[in-house]
């Protein structure tokens, strides 16, 4: 049987917590330095508390350490990943190969009793092919996060090809317009790097489209801005394809937006479940009861894509606005001086935060300061509303105040049975030295009723199974005592059996592992560039730091799998226009600042340079 995986984010430990209560298999968080959200660090005691609340569900809990690195970080990098294998993590994402030479350092040392965390490939090292995934499983690697802009043919390609690693996906969120781990933007135009965590969001911002000879294609539009992922219709497909994990982006996102998501995730990861259910089983425990019906619709999102999940698609980016547009609820009907109405089914709240696109295209956002029925009453009449416009809900105040407040609840069920043995009696196994008193009068009804107590711990009763012939009195204090101690000796096998996996975790051996310069000599890879200490030089047999943040370089800025070419409806290769412009086309900032574009029509590529 395959289990199966959610993995939602965690900015902080309350996100994470939320993330678990509401159905996470696993939840990815950053530590306080080296991950790829810089926003998003966490003190290793949050992190540990996080495990604690994590590991009785058989929740998993990975930690990003997905930078590159410096030479004057890489004894600070030792330190944090002794600390996180300490607290508990269950496994580390990296980008930088000094990590595996901090490996090959402690192998060699011999020191079996402190066992290296075990690793996870990060998207951040631009995960495409078969061959690549091969290369990180050879080292060791458990599992490899895939490149979002993978199709499910292409997943499963991989699969086929690699079938003993674990394949991650994204599967909801916002979507980088780069192929991760080779976006250098950021860092040439303000000197951020996001290969540090510090991307300023290049691919958000206005350009306009200019052709060989100057003339302009298209006039401030977000041309490199995507829609977010939405694969919740298409899990079945991923989970055919081989994937097992299925990742939620967000770990900039807040509690609320967790909650939405990974709970909708969640009940569509049962539902698969429920209808093969010799087939595939959830990763972690637990039955999650909600307040609230999960809809993606009502939360933070740009408009949805399935991506390149069934091939290139006309649809995907958007370019009139970065901002999230929420859900459609209606069209303009009669407006007045002060208000308006809406033909829809939708249902509005005051303080309801409310978008429409203009006829420039241009986003306007107010909010909803009085509702009466289908009537709004805007603080102050929106410039440019015109009667039959779409208008559209990016804040909605009820769900928002449904999820201000607990609105899950996660419970382990179990069954519990009771004997009566020589000596005592038997309750799942424990024995328990009691003399035998017959009962006066019948004692099954508050024998259960004691024994399911739980109380606030982390499981419920759906079962007591008593012989019928089980006539026996046990004062309450002994059932409690036996509850008590049945409860503490299931939370210590959960522990004992992680101490297991630890001991036995395949990347504190030598496990495939092959010297980097065989490994190397064989394959060249683009992040090869983001070399920045002398432990990646070693580990890749360089003698040069040819990071783009150290030094620059003549390639690509971006290589991105989205091309504006086909946005527009001109890729010949795909059965559009011919074009009528003169290339190269450039894309150009508000400030004249110009990139380059280069159509590789070979490898389905845009690539963008910086002039």
């Amino acid at each position: 049987m395959r289990a199966l995986e959610l993995l939602a984010p965690a900015k902080n430990l309350e996100c994470g917590i939320a993330a678990i209560d509401h159905g996470a298999d696993a939840v990815y968080i950053g530590a306080s330095r080296f991950g790829a959200r810089v926003a998003a660090g966490n003190r290793v005691d949050d992190i540990r508390r996080l495990c604690d609340y994590a590991h009785p569900f058989g929740v998993k809990v990975y930690v990003t350490v997905n930078t590159i690195l410096y030479d004057d970080e890489l004894e600070a990098t030792r330190q944090l990943l002794q600390e996180l294998q300490q607290v508990g993590v269950d496994a580390i994402l990296v980008q930088d190969m000094a990590i595996l030479e901090m490996r090959k350092e402690k192998l060699e040392m011999g020191n079996d009793d402190e066992p290296f965390p075990i690793l996870h490939s990060s998207t951040q090292t631009d995960n495409r092919t078969p061959e690549k995934v091969r290369w990180f499983r050879d080292l060791g690697f458990s599992r490899v996060v895939l490149a979002r802009e993978l199709s499910v043919e292409e997943i499963a390609a991989i699969h086929r090809e690699v079938p003993d690693v674990e394949l991650e996906v994204f599967v909801h969120g916002a979507l980088c317009v780069s192929y991760s781990g080779i976006c250098y933007a950021s860092q040439h135009c303000f000197g951020r790097s996001a290969n540090r965590g510090e991307c300023a969001q290049f691919c958000r911002m206005k350009f306009s489209l200019v052709d060989a000879k100057g003339r302009e294609v298209e006039h401030d539009r977000h041309l490199l801005s995507l829609k977010d992922m939405n694969q919740s219709d298409y899990l079945e497909e991923l989970i055919e394809a081989g994937a097992t994990s299925f990742k939620i982006e967000g770990r900039l996102k807040d509690v609320p937006y967790v909650k939405n998501v990974t709970a909708a995730y969640s009940q569509r990861l049962n539902q698969i479940i429920s209808r093969h259910p010799d087939q595939y089983c959830r990763s972690s425990k637990g039955e999650c009861h909600y307040t609230f019906t999960p809809d993606l619709n009502r939360t933070f999102n740009r408009g949805y894509t399935n991506y390149f999940l069934h091939g290139r698609q006309p649809d995907i980016a958007s370019f009139d606005t970065p901002k999230a547009r929420g859900e459609f609820v209606g069209t303009v009907k009669e407006i007045r001086h002060d208000s308006f109405n809406v033909a829809g089914t939708a249902s509005f709240a005051n303080g309801d935060g409310l978008c429409f696109f203009n006829k420039e295209r241009q986003l306007v956002g107010f909010r909803a300061n009085r509702v009466v029925g289908n009537r709004i009453y805007p603080y102050r009449m929106p410039q440019g509303l015109l009667s039959g416009m779409r208008l559209y809900r990016n804040n909605d105040q009820e769900f928002e105040r449904l999820l201000s407040r607990p609105s899950a609840e996660r419970k382990i069920p179990i069954r519990l049975s009771l004997r009566a043995v020589d000596d005592g009696f038997e309750l799942n196994g424990i024995r328990f030295t009691a003399e035998h008193q017959m009962a006066q009068k019948p004692q099954r009804e508050n024998i259960i009723r004691q024994l399911t107590k739980l109380g606030d711990t982390i499981y419920t009763c759906e079962e007591v199974d008593i012989p019928e012939d089980f006539n026996y009195f046990i004062p309450n204090s002994v059932l409690s005592e036996m509850r008590r101690t049945l409860m503490e000796k299931m939370r210590n096998e959960i522990f004992g059996m992680r101490n297991d996996d630890i001991r036995t975790n395949p990347c504190s051996a030598n496990r495939g592992y092959q010297h980097s310069s065989f490994l190397t000599s064989h394959f060249s890879y683009p992040y090869l560039s983001n070399i920045s200490n002398r432990l990646s030089q070693q580990f890749y047999g360089s003698k040069e730091l040819t990071a783009y943040e150290l030094k620059g370089g003549s390639g690509p800025i971006m290589q991105c799998r989205h091309c504006i070419r086909y946005a527009l409806g001109y890729c010949v290769k795909h059965g559009g226009l011919r074009p009528t412009w003169h290339e190269p086309l450039s894309l150009v900032l508000g400030d004249g600042r110009r990139f380059r574009l280069e159509f590789d029509c070979q490898h389905c590529q845009m690539n963008v340079y910086a002039s």
